[in-house]
């Protein structure tokens, strides 16, 4: 957002998300997840743009009173171009670290093991419901619960596999909380971590520099020597 344009977020989409998920063996999946997840906001922010531009000159299709102009194609593009870029980086932060990983980083970082757990829940109860929804699909298939054909036998099919769904997931938060009660999750104090990821020196540097970029970059922006 800060670099703005066309080149750099082009650039950081290539060098830091589509370069690391090649490395990683991901981008086959990555590519699936971000276009599933940016379709919807990326078409309206296109249309939004290239019909409705403020101040475009060069028309390029007149649709009435709707019209379509260079500038507002260019600027789509732009916008674009950056939501790929953070969809991307969402995307492949998500498919390459494990939520066990996460949550002991952030504690030991000095972060809250409630706030900790939090992030791990989030992250961990879309493809939990996915898996259940799916299980209990299958199950009740195998009872007679007819869920293909018509849009009308599908939605009918709808609720006998949203209500086991709803009380499954909220049976897994009671035993959840039975469990982390039994290990001493409210217990004051800092905990003793087994276990650390591993983070290397280059590691450390990459990210302080990144950080430190951020700052640079909007000097540079307010100063016009980006544009």
């Amino acid at each position: 957002m800060i670099i703005g344009g066309l080149v750099g977020p082009i650039a950081l989409l290539l060098l830091a998300v589509i370069v690391p998920a090649v490395l990683a063996r991901v981008l086959g999946s990555l590519i699936r997840t971000s276009l599933l997840l940016t379709l919807p906001i990326a078409v309206s922010a296109v249309l939004v743009n290239v019909f409705f531009f403020a101040g475009g000159r060069h028309v390029l299709v007149q649709l009435g009173p709707i019209t379509a102009t260079a500038e507002g194609l260019s600027f789509a593009v732009q916008v674009l171009a950056r939501i790929l870029a953070i969809s991307g980086a969402i995307t492949l932060f998500y498919l390459t670290t494990p939520p066990a990983s996460l949550v002991v980083d952030l504690e030991r970082r000095g972060v809250s093991p409630r706030l900790a757990f939090v992030a791990n829940a989030s992250v961990q109860t879309v493809p939990a419901m996915v898996d259940r929804a799916g299980a209990i699909t299958a199950a009740q298939r195998a009872r007679g619960l007819d869920t293909e054909g018509s849009i009308w036998r599908r939605v009918r099919g709808i609720l006998p596999i949203v209500g086991p769904v709803i009380l499954g997931a909220i049976g897994e938060v009671e035993e959840r909380t039975m469990a982390l009660e039994a290990r001493g999750f409210t217990r004051p104090g800092r905990r003793t971590l087994l276990w650390a990821p591993p983070d290397s020196s280059a590691q450390s540097a990459a990210r302080w520099l990144l950080l430190l970029s951020v700052p640079a970059l909007l000097a540079a922006r307010l100063a016009g020597v980006l544009g």
